[in-house]
């Protein structure tokens, strides 16, 4: 929380240097950042949404920290995956000349990272406020070099990240909706978050033609797995938020698996947001297909935007529901 980033620069510990950047990894829109200088703050941010806000508020954004890219100071915001974030602070100390300061809340494991991370060199006091902790390190990259990740891993037969959706093995939501699907979906396709590609890798390769399928991402990193996963020509690749991506010509078809969480709230209007792009970018006798927990509360959405939606498949966990033929309303 940005109220502990304050509280650490007024404390005279942690000490941003006069010149250099000062790398930011994963601020979200709360953060305010105006502590920092903006003139030396590099936001590094692969979530779309999260990127351009910064960027609209005039910072230095990048999705990701290049190889070689040197840096005078750091703050890492806390992700949720522990193996990422582990990464992040690995990387964060490696690349900066001075302090690196990491900030989370208990419910996103600051507490364990502190344990761990006295375990490996002396870090400053904690900081504790606002239901989280705040410290920093100033220490040799070696110390936190096992903590650093490959790019990518191997899952599966399938290139992943740290930290993106599904990181561990296919899904199996998704699943269910690539063996549910038809066999002939339409010419012009989008995988609506596409994630690390597994839905588009198993359409592709079908006996049907299909012209272009577009993957559109939120997370870059993620994007990135796609790009390793899904080779075939007619992949089309969209770093975007995908609840305001417009295509360039309205598709036959959608697929998606839609994510339903704000970090550890659930979130169904992000899913009914998705619902909604979907509805925007078919054509008048397109189709969307997607797979949902059973208890999200999508058929409602559903039944505004489309003039039919049926159950296909399912079991006690999930659903897989067909929705045919967008309306129009007005505006």
């Amino acid at each position: 929380m940005s109220i502990r980033l304050s509280l650490a620069l007024a404390s005279g510990g942690f000490v941003v240097p006069a010149t250099g950047k000062i790398a930011v990894f994963l601020p979200r829109e709360e953060h305010d950042l105006s502590a920092l200088p903006r003139d030396q703050v590099l936001v590094v941010q692969p979530m779309r949404a999260d990127h351009d806000v910064f960027a609209d508020r005039g910072y230095d954004c990048v999705a990701a920290l290049e190889p070689g890219t040197e840096i005078a100071a750091a703050v890492v915001f806390l992700p949720r995956a522990k193996a990422l974030a582990r990464h992040l602070v690995a990387q964060a100390v490696a690349a900066s000349s001075g302090p690196v300061l990491i900030d989370g809340a208990k419910t996103d494991g600051i507490d364990s990272l502190y344990k761990a991370v006295r375990k490996l060199t002396e870090p400053s006091p904690a900081i504790s406020k606002a239901h989280g902790k705040t410290f920093w390190v100033d220490a040799d990259g070696q110390v936190f070099a096992d903590w650093l990740a490959e790019d990518f891993t191997l899952v599966d037969g399938f290139s992943t990240a740290p930290g993106v959706f599904s990181a561990d093995g296919i899904d199996p939501a998704s699943r269910l909706l690539a063996e549910s699907l038809p066999s002939k979906l339409g010419r012009n396709l989008v995988d609506l978050g596409a994630g690390w590609g597994y839905l588009s890798a198993q359409l592709l390769p079908r006996d049907t033609v299909i012209e272009n399928l577009h993957l559109v991402e939120a997370d870059h990193s993620a994007m990135a797995c796609a790009k390793r996963n899904v080779t075939d020509p007619r992949a089309q690749f969209h770093w975007a938020d995908a609840r305001g991506w417009k295509p360039p010509k309205l598709q036959d078809g959608v697929i998606m698996n839609p994510p339903f969480h704000a970090g550890r709230k659930a979130e169904p209007s992000l899913g009914q947001a998705f619902i909604a792009t979907a509805a925007r970018v078919l054509t008048p006798s397109g189709s969307l297909w997607m797979v949902a927990n059973r208890h999200l509360p999508y058929e409602t959405t559903l039944a505004e935007l489309f003039v039919q939606v049926t159950e296909i498949a399912g079991d006690k966990r999930f659903k897989v529901l067909h929705a045919h033929r967008p309306k129009r309303l007005r505006r």
